[in-house]
């Protein structure tokens, strides 16, 4: 029922029109009963810094949602609700509900991420909180009409320049005009940032704060303990940090164990011993993944988005990239395949069209959510 609405919404747009949920959501706010909302923006680690925050949450006994975008195989894995992907059944029966309370026109006005946004929220109602990530952007994202009791801020970079600016400080203010009352700003690569963030605790008067702050001697240990626990990337260790910020933020007390469980699949996870997955797709998201594996060298199976720099992440890992094996999306956003082969060949990298694994070779599939799905799903065709 609910999969067959969605089918009819397109997932992309080349234009958006903000004013329409803030104006949708003001004729319904009153059958909502929202609970406390950790609202995440930034650019990279928004689904680890959430997932971690959640889990810990949900594991120190609090009732938690975590809203995360987009989906790799199942829909369901954007409704994270008290430890595991909301079930069919409640998708739908929270979406025959939603439709009682929307209008025919509003309900089929609403874009494909602002109705899920509304539909999420209305499952999440009477929790004790909700860790809810932006889709794109902050200012005029559909999550930015709730309010919020925290906004945590993860590395910002270019990204979305059609939607957000064409310079990292007009990004940044992009996002960070989200902020509320209260924000933790995670460690970022750009001073522009930080610019960005003192220009809005002045001219609006919010508190925007380092996350060094928030962060003792003894959160370090703890945060040392969960990485080597958990396997954690570097990147991924700075994402457990904003999240251990935000619980001594809200003064709710955590231990190591508090995290267990929290790994979000599709960030530098291993599907098997010599396939590493990850579902980056810009240039910070490249940095990252070269920070965490330099060293080794792997077969990259990719393909990306038009409006990605392609060539500056493919530089940038050149050197983990032994060689390159495009693999086929279904995605109406991807690069003509020639295009992409033109800009490999320019970088001096080995490459071929993905056909199958071989196991005594190692292998990073990146490029995107699509990229990720395109991959698991020939797996698993290929295994049957």
């Amino acid at each position: 029922m609910l999969q067959k609405f969605l089918d009819e919404k397109p997932l992309y747009y080349e234009k958006i029109d903000y004013s329409r949920m803030p104006r949708v959501y003001e004729k319904i706010k009153s059958k909502f009963n929202t609970p406390k909302i950790i609202h995440l923006i930034g650019t990279n680690g928004k689904g680890t810094t959430g997932r971690f925050l959640a889990t810990a949450l949900h594991s120190l006994g609090f009732s938690t949602g975590h809203y995360t975008s987009p989906h790799i195989l199942n829909f369901n894995e954007r409704v994270w609700l008290n430890g595991e992907d909301v079930s069919d059944k409640v998708l739908n029966s929270a979406h025959t509900q939603l439709l009682r309370v929307l209008t025919s026109e509003d309900a089929d006005s609403l874009s494909y991420f602002e109705y899920t946004t509304l539909l999420a929220m209305w499952i999440y109602q009477d929790l004790d909180y909700v860790v809810l990530e932006a889709g794109l952007g902050g200012e005029f994202d559909a999550t930015a009409v709730f309010d919020k009791e925290l906004t945590l801020i993860t590395p910002i970079d270019i990204d979305h320049q059609a939607f957000l600016g064409d310079t990292v400080k007009e990004i940044a203010l992009t996002k960070l005009n989200a902020v509320q009352k209260s924000a933790i700003l995670a460690h970022q690569k750009h001073k522009e940032v930080y610019d960005a963030a003192e220009d809005i605790s002045v001219k609006r008067a919010v508190r925007i704060t380092k996350v060094s702050k928030y962060i003792n001697v003894d959160d370090k240990e703890k945060i040392e303990d969960i990485t080597h626990k958990l396997l954690l990337a570097p990147y991924l260790r700075d994402n457990l940090e904003l999240a251990v910020s935000a619980l001594n933020f809200l003064d709710i007390k955590y231990e190591v164990d508090s995290f267990i469980n929290s790994r979000l699949f599709g960030r530098l996870s291993y599907i098997d011993k010599n396939i590493i997955v990850d579902v980056g797709h810009n240039i910070l998201a490249a940095s990252s993944i070269l920070n965490a594996l330099n060293g080794d060298k792997y077969i990259l199976i990719y393909n990306s988005y038009r409006d990605k720099d392609y060539k500056e992440i493919l530089n940038i890992l050149k050197p983990i990239i032994s060689s390159i094996e495009i693999i086929k999306i279904d995605d109406e956003r991807a690069e003509k395949q020639e295009l992409l082969q033109e800009v490999i060949q320019d970088l001096g990298i080995v490459q071929k069209l993905f056909n199958k694994i071989d196991k005594n070779k190692k292998y990073l599939v990146f490029g995107s959510f699509s990229v990720v799905e395109s991959f698991l799903k020939k797996q698993r065709a290929d295994n049957e």
